[in-house]
């Protein structure tokens, strides 16, 4: 295992793989770049999505060329206010070429899912979302390990087939 930060992120991402798939299962995260757009969605204050772009510039680069970046968030209802936000500003996501689903906590065994977020990036490498002791992400632990690898594909397999396209959800959460 190793562990990738900073530069090396947007390197993994820009390497030659097909398929990226994300799993997302804390309610709230401590992002310093996403306080301020926080706050101010709960103000209902204009937002300036320029926090964003970075990643939304690379998304859009490897979905042009071809590949296929899907996430899904595992979420508790009723919806955090991180959550909320999460589905207020997911459209540019997908715009960008993501394909974002969601999964209420209550409709899957907590014993099915794996305790950390990870990625998987053509089902062999897996990458563990790393955080600090205050919710700061700080990069990923990456191994190739095959047990690990069919783990997270299992696990993705399961939670993609149960969640909800993201249109469908918010249509659902707002009856």
């Amino acid at each position: 295992m190793y562990s990738l930060t900073g530069e090396e992120l947007d390197e993994l991402f820009r390497s030659p793989w097909q398929r990226a798939f994300h799993l997302e299962l804390q309610d709230t995260y401590a992002v310093s770049g996403e306080f301020e757009p926080l706050r101010q969605f709960l103000a209902g204050e204009a937002e300036d999505a320029a926090w964003q772009q970075g990643w939304l510039d690379l998304i859009a680069e490897i979905t042009t060329a071809g590949k296929t970046v899907q996430r899904v968030r595992v979420v508790t209802e009723p919806h955090t206010d991180y959550t909320r936000w999460a589905l207020a500003v997911s459209p540019r996501n997908i715009a960008a070429g993501e394909d974002i689903r969601w999964l209420p906590r209550h409709a899957i065994d907590p014993a099915l899912l794996t305790g950390d977020d990870y990625w998987l990036f053509d089902d062999h490498l897996a990458a563990f979302s790393v955080f600090t002791r205050s919710g700061e992400g700080a990069g990923f632990a990456v191994t190739t390990d095959p047990v690990v690898a069919a783990h997270f594909r299992a696990v993705r397999d399961r939670v993609w087939s149960l969640a909800v396209p993201h249109d469908e959800y918010v249509q659902a959460s707002h009856r």
